[in-house]
């Protein structure tokens, strides 16, 4: 079911309104939904968002906790994760992102907090190969992803699925981590096509 706890960007550039609330439940189609603890799977996501949406979020209900330029929403998504709003300052501007944190962990908030400005303070924009991955997953219409199933090989069964337009071959579904490197451009919004990796420290 592809679990992670690590800290990740699941979206390139300032989120939409309507692009926030999608990426809220990014893993809704996820077989046994009820059934499973997602607390790894959405734990350390994040995303920008413009500061009409963050505080569209405070207003909604009253945080459960307001800490200097972050606050917590009450309701918690799944065991203890629930969405943690930053206001953050990054190269002497103000900008907004939406993360989830495991307030089990004492610290998970300001180790999201200190990579999401470290993430956003180098000087090239790039883009690592997960977060390639993560921006298809992310933009992709439930209709042309979802999860492995009965038909695939014992090994792939809940990974994450996307439909390929293979013109003259017609549609086919392939798991989301084979995808190669044209399958990934082809994906991909023209302005990020060419984006350079990350240059490792």
């Amino acid at each position: 079911m592809n679990p992670s706890s690590a800290i990740r960007k699941v979206f390139q550039g300032v989120a939409s309104r309507q692009q926030m609330f999608r990426m809220f439940d990014r893993h809704a189609q996820r077989p046994n939904r009820w059934e499973d603890d997602a607390a790894l799977l959405y734990a350390g996501e994040w995303f920008e968002i413009a500061e009409a949406e963050h505080d569209h979020m405070f207003e909604i209900l009253p945080p459960l906790w307001i800490r200097g330029s972050m606050f917590a929403m009450r309701e918690y998504l799944t065991g203890s994760v629930t969405s943690v709003f930053f206001a953050l300052r990054i190269d002497g501007v103000i900008r907004h992102f939406h993360g989830y944190c495991d307030l089990s962990d004492s610290q998970a908030v300001e180790r999201m907090r200190v990579e999401i400005i470290e993430r956003e303070s180098r000087p090239v924009r790039a883009m690592s190969h997960e977060e390639r991955l993560e921006h298809i997953w992310s933009i992709t219409v439930d209709d042309y992803r979802g999860y492995a199933g009965d038909r695939w090989p014992e090994e792939s069964r809940g990974k994450r699925t996307i439909m390929l337009y293979g013109g003259k071959a017609g549609s086919t579904l392939k798991l989301l981590d084979d995808l190669s490197d044209d399958e990934i451009a082809a994906k991909l919004p023209v302005q990020l096509r060419n984006l350079p990796s990350p240059i490792a420290a």
